[in-house]
This record gives C-alpha cells, sequence and structure tokens, in this order.
C-alpha cells in the first residue's frame, strides 16, 4: 500500500513539473513575441500630383449710374445685354450664367463748382460657371473688349475668378498607394540599415488631403498632396 501511495506521489510530481517546464516554454515564448511586438518602425509616405481645374468660376462685376432709378436701370440692362453678347461671341453661350441683383447706393450731391456725380449708382456681377477652361481663360484675356462697348467694368477683390478641381476622389485609391508604397521603401531602407527586414503593418493612418493653386499665376493648374503615416513590424 506504500508502495502504491509512493507511486502515485512520484507520478503526481513528474507531471506538476512537466506542467510547470511547458507553462514555462509557453510563457518564455509569449515574452519573445510580446518583444517582437514593439519592434517597429514609423514612417511617412508622401504622393503628389498637379492636375487641371475642371470648373471655373468668372464673376463679371459691372456698374452704371444715373439720375433716376429707371434710367438706372436702363443702363444696367444695356451693359448686361453687351456681356451677353460678348460671352456668345467668345463661345460660352452655353455656360451657366447667373446675374445677381443690382445693389444701389444713393450718392450725395456735389457742391458748387465740383463735378456733377449721378445720383444714383449700382453694381452687379454676371458669374459665368463652366467646365471649358481654355474658353473661360481665352475670354478673360479678351474682357477689355466690354469697356469699349460701353461697359464699366468694376474691380472688386471679393469678386475674383476661381478654378476648382472636383475629380478629387476619382484619384484619391491611387495616390494613397503610390504614398504607401513609398512608406514602405522608407522603411525597407531604416530595417537594412538596422540588419532586419520589413514586417507586416502594423498600424496605418491615410492622413488628409491637400489642394491648393499650383502658383498664383496658373490657379487653374492644383497641385493635390496626400501624406500617410504607416508603423511597420521589424523582422530578424
Amino acid at each position: 500500500m506504500e508502495r502504491k501511495s509512493s507511486f502515485h506521489s512520484i507520478l503526481t510530481g513528474l507531471i506538476l513539473a512537466v506542467g510547470f517546464i511547458i507553462g514555462c516554454w509557453v510563457l518564455a515564448e509569449a515574452l519573445i513575441d510580446f518583444k517582437a511586438m514593439d519592434r517597429y518602425v514609423s514612417v511617412k509616405g508622401l504622393a503628389e500630383r498637379e492636375v487641371p481645374a475642371d470648373l471655373a468660376m468668372w464673376p463679371i462685376n459691372f456698374g452704371a449710374g444715373a439720375d433716376t432709378l429707371p434710367e438706372l436701370d436702363n443702363a444696367l440692362a444695356v451693359s448686361r445685354n453687351e456681356i451677353m453678347s460678348f460671352l456668345k461671341e467668345q463661345g460660352l453661350g452655353n455656360a451657366e450664367i447667373m446675374t445677381s441683383a443690382p445693389r444701389i447706393m444713393e450718392n450725395q450731391y456735389s457742391s458748387p463748382g465740383q463735378q456733377a456725380v449721378n445720383r444714383y449708382s449700382a453694381q452687379s456681377v454676371i458669374t459665368v460657371r463652366s467646365n471649358d477652361i481654355a474658353t473661360i481663360k481665352k475670354a478673360m484675356s479678351a474682357a477689355g473688349e466690354l469697356v469699349s462697348r460701353g461697359v464699366l467694368l468694376v474691380r472688386n477683390f471679393e469678386y475674383r475668378p476661381t478654378f476648382a478641381f472636383t475629380g478629387l476622389n476619382d484619384i484619391k485609391p491611387d495616390m494613397i498607394a503610390e504614398a504607401t508604397r513609398n512608406a514602405r521603401s522608407a522603411a525597407k531602407q531604416f530595417a537594412e540599415d538596422s540588419g532586419s527586414r520589413v514586417g507586416g503593418i502594423r498600424r496605418a493612418s491615410q492622413g488628409y488631403f491637400s489642394l491648393q493653386d499650383r502658383d498664383q499665376y496658373t490657379p487653374e493648374i492644383k497641385k493635390v498632396r496626400v501624406v500617410t503615416s504607416v508603423d511597420y513590424f521589424l523582422e530578424d
């Protein structure tokens, strides 16, 4: 009976010892894996490209003056018709054209001996919206002809031509892929310098797309830019 009890004690001890050894081995492997999880490199990838604008908005600000409101309205109508004829001649007859309500001001009469002024003056804006960038630019260059037709063009920094690019969603996937490739190239160079290999992605952030004019002289050319931030695991 004592022999049987002693045998069971030895067997139990062996089982516990083997379990302890296996547990230590599993724990060691887990620690190694956990340590490997801390080996990574953070890099950024950049992608840039220039794209032509595909939408133009051209505000034509003009004014007129008169001593009575009916005369003022007629003067505005004459200038408006001249502008519309000009746009049609320039190939923009089918463009989307919007006319704003006139902004009317009552002027003070001049003192005796000073140059007389019209009692009323007004400004209005005709906005041309088109996807034909080349035709818009050509018409803008020829807009000085309106002065010889009696149109009083008014310079106003509030109303300036703008060019937009609306196809960002179409180029996003390719640019993100390009930025990610550039990020991996940077990670690969870092890994080679440290005697490691690039593993999988630990974490990635797309970043924001920025869209701006290439420069102040060519607003119809846009520069699109995106930066991605990626963490790559490093392997021996």
